[in-house]
């Protein structure tokens, strides 16, 4: 019996690999990442039950995965100005898709000639870009160029210019380009006759899909999640968008609860203050972070491909 046994362990030895886990290991990490992958994914479940969760019992035995009550008045009196929610919904998804494309090529056409060997002028620009993650003219400059030099004030344009480019994800792109582009197939391009152009949209642009699907994540992310440039360039609210208008509305919420004068003159005028600000707050979050939830699974099967990236060396 011993004997059929070290035979057994013998053949499980020989069909496992040096790098391979044994099974008590493999299920300790299974059950760990499941604890992480519980820990991560339980907060969105709870920020969504609070959303339709009723204010009363929110107030009164504070967040719960079971509530005491269903209610949907969060929701009702946020889409009460639909339209308002409608148009800086449409604003912000406008910035998080065409501002990310541009910056892109922006971003890319930059990186590209200074991860070039042959390029002469390639430490000048490098510097002149890392120079500005360093250094920059502060607030009131920067407002005066955007508002007075190019005239931009309350228009989308001021919610795209200032975050097309950045000098963190060029330097990413230069060091991708120079480090994962073998310089020898460029030089076979250019002997079949591809010009510069036609070497960068044809080779260059589809070997740089994993990192430009991970700039342009974090470039979705940043114009997404951005309030301020609507609070410094736009005064009215036909332009602003959804992040900044849910920031606006808890603003206006807090200001309401919060003022006792307000109280008093609203209760004179026989009506009774009655704001949902705990289960709102949550439902802004779901509003605000439910398209970028659904935006990943797009760039993930890039992200897979840029694991084996450079694995293997020709």
């Amino acid at each position: 019996m011993s004997e059929a046994i070290s035979v057994r362990k013998q053949r499980i030895a020989k069909k496992q690999g040096p790098n391979d886990l044994s099974p008590t290991a493999n299920l300790l990490v299974n059950v760990f990442f499941w604890i992480y992958t519980a820990a991560c994914i339980m907060p969105l479940v709870l920020v969504i039950i609070v959303s339709f969760s009723d204010e009363k019992g929110v107030l009164i035995h504070g967040y719960n995965f079971i509530p005491d009550g269903w209610s949907l008045e969060a929701y009702k009196f946020m889409f009460k100005d639909w339209h308002q929610i409608l148009r800086s919904f449409g604003i912000s998804v406008f910035l998080a898709t065409v501002g990310t494309a541009i910056s892109l090529v922006m971003m890319s056409l930059y990186a590209y000639p200074i991860s070039r060997s042959d390029f002469p002028h390639k430490s000048f620009f490098s510097f002149f870009m890392f120079f500005t993650m360093l250094f920059n003219g502060g607030l009131v400059p920067w407002y005066l160029v955007y508002t007075q030099m190019l005239d931009l004030k309350n228009t989308i344009a001021a919610l795209m210019l200032p975050l097309l480019v950045s000098a963190f994800f060029v330097l990413l792109l230069r060091t991708f380009f120079a480090n994962s582009i073998p310089m020898p197939l460029i030089e076979a391009a250019k002997i079949d006759g591809a010009g510069e152009v036609r070497i960068f949209s044809q080779i260059i642009i589809p070997l740089s899909l994993p990192v430009l699907a991970s700039v342009g994540l974090f470039q979705v992310l940043n114009y997404w999640n951005d309030w301020f440039l609507s609070l410094v360039f736009i005064s009215g609210s036909k332009n602003i968008n959804l992040q900044f208008m849910m920031y606006k509305t808890m603003l206006d919420i807090q200001f309401l609860t919060s003022n006792v004068q307000a109280s008093q003159g609203l209760s004179q005028a026989g009506g009774i203050l009655q704001l949902p600000t705990e289960t709102v707050r949550m439902a802004m979050a779901v509003l605000g972070i439910g398209p970028i939830v659904f935006a990943y699974p797009f760039f993930q099967k890039y992200f897979k491909k840029g694991l084996t990236v450079g694995a293997i060396k020709g």
